[in-house]
């Protein structure tokens, strides 16, 4: 039951490529906090497993352009509707099959498959019948349109269908009579024209009925299991119509694969989409924007329009706390951006929020801001400041030393690197000679860098790096705005970071000497 057409994948503008046997993240992830990003999106649908697609990063913007078109589709109501009532459709078959897996009695599990195939068959109609209304623009959603319209509409499909509907109705004639006496059961065919003393017991007490009483009712379990007693009345009543009841079992054994690949397949990738439509969703309500960066393979000349840092925007919005938002541009030969300033001046959040954009963008999703031009990056890595192993032999200084060793090593003039308060075990005066010559290898690569420091030298190595600074309030400068501004650095983050060490900023020294 397949028919030929062109879709494959909503993801993948051709055959899905095979998943990494590794399901480890990316080794910048934790870095960049988009290990909190992805697990926060993928929160409820493990079933889907999510997390391979938002960690691997696409090589081309046209397979970057076909989910940017698919988001877009689903940004419209319609749409989103349509394919959200599909994944609850799905979600139920796929509830019903587990729990035809799990019976323990053969009848039991037929049953069960019969309604996963009712649900599944109205669920392919209804999501053919909607995407057709919606007339969907991108490539992945109109190519699916076409496949459904063609499979709902086969020979086999509708066979499919007529079986579940005839089965159905088959089973539903079935009337039979419980006697129970002592410790047994008697079951028994009903009578043509036996009367339902059911109604007319019910209609016989109507009359004393005054107002609404209290429901006694037993409510059963969502999902019930059969008990051994009525697996057994069960087996009688099968004898009693074994007709029937061959063509439920029949049906099964027939129908085993009954969810076509391409569609199972689309029920997965589609969540891709729904996930984050729903997770930045919440943050655009909370006033933040979203863009479909425009991203080149050629120019460096990349910025960004009041982005931020998307694991911190989503904490904040759920403490109804403001997020902070900035721009950055490089232009002509700069390449490497310097931050400097004072510590909690919001710097690292800054320079994750670069990664984070690219890893973002790379994955074909809206990025966090309000306009962006990114460079398609071939690799991205991260050198953060990591706690020293008491079980390392080495030192940290010496790890640091391996860690950019191997990085420079690996990266090529289409890399971007992020770091963060590097080799800051060692003396200033090596953190500055350390620094000048990562950053000058850096700078004959060609490669794109992002580097926190206090040591406002390395800002100024020539016309590949820009300045940028973490600002305070002037009236109060122990305040930080959190706002990063293009402007040489003012000599003043070492000596905060001296003084902070020491406690000897104002608010420190006004604390002592208070009375």
């Amino acid at each position: 039951m397949a028919p030929i057409s062109s879709f494959e994948s909503i993801l993948f503008d051709g055959p899905a490529p095979d998943e990494p046997t590794s399901r480890e993240p990316p080794a910048y992830f934790a870095d960049l906090r988009l290990d909190d990003v992805v697990g926060s999106i993928t929160a409820g649908r493990e079933a889907h497993d999510l997390a391979p697609f938002f960690q691997a990063r696409l090589t081309d913007r046209s397979a970057i352009a076909y989910r940017h078109e698919v988001f877009r589709d689903l940004e419209t109501t319609p749409c989103l509707e349509a394919v959200q009532a599909f994944a609850t459709g799905m979600a139920d078959v796929r509830e019903h099959l587990a729990h035809a897996g799990r019976a323990h009695y053969p009848y039991e599990a037929d049953h069960w498959f019969l309604e996963a195939a009712d649900g599944y068959v109205a669920t392919a109609r209804r999501l053919s019948v909607d995407l057709e209304q919606t007339a969907p623009r991108s490539r992945g959603l109109a190519a699916l349109t076409g496949y459904l319209a063609v499979y709902v509409g086969s020979e086999a499909f509708d066979r499919l269908a007529t079986e579940v509907a005839s089965v159905k109705a088959e089973l539903a004639t079935i009337r039979y009579r419980l006697r129970i006496s002592g410790r047994r059961v008697h079951v028994s065919r009903v009578a043509e024209q036996e009367p339902d003393y059911g109604a007319e017991v019910l209609s016989t007490f109507e009359k004393f009925k005054q107002g609404a009483g209290t429901d006694y009712a037993f409510k059963s379990p969502e999902w019930p299991d059969l008990n051994h007693v009525e697996a057994a009345i069960l087996d009688l009543v099968a004898r009693l119509f074994p007709d029937a009841f061959a063509r439920l079992s029949g049906f099964h054994r027939r129908h085993r694969d009954l969810v076509d690949p391409t569609v199972a397949r689309f029920d997965r990738e589609v969540q891709f989409y729904v996930a984050y439509l729903e997770h930045i969703g919440r943050l655009r309500r909370a006033g933040l924007p979203f863009c479909y960066p425009d991203l080149t393979d050629r120019s460096k000349a990349i910025h960004g329009h009041e982005v931020f840092d998307l694991a911190l925007a989503a904490k904040l919005t759920a403490d109804h706390s403001r997020t902070v938002t900035n721009d950055f541009s490089l232009r002509g030969p700069e390449r490497i951006l310097v931050v400097s300033g004072p510590n909690s001046g919001g710097k690292t959040t800054f320079a994750r929020t670069i990664g984070q954009l690219h890893h973002l963008a790379e994955i074909g999703a809206p990025v966090p801001g309000r306009a962006a031009r990114l460079f398609l990056v071939d690799q991205i890595h991260t050198h953060f400041e990591r706690e020293e192993a008491v079980e390392e032999l080495s030192g940290k200084l010496e790890d640091d030393l391996r860690r950019i060793r191997r990085i420079l090593e690996l990266a090529t003039p289409d890399s971007l690197l992020v770091m963060n308060e590097s080799f800051a075990s060692t003396t200033v005066r090596d953190q500055l000679s350390i620094g000048r010559q990562v950053l000058a290898s850096i700078i004959a690569r060609g490669m794109l860098c992002v580097v926190v420091t206090f040591l406002d030298e390395l800002s100024a190595l020539g016309p590949s790096t820009v300045s940028l600074v973490a600002a305070v309030d002037p009236e109060e400068p122990a305040r930080r705005t959190f706002r990063i501004e293009r402007r040489p650095a003012d000599g003043l983050a070492y000596a905060m970071a001296i003084a902070e060490k020491h406690h000897l900023t104002y608010p420190s020294v006004k604390a002592r000497v208070a009375p």
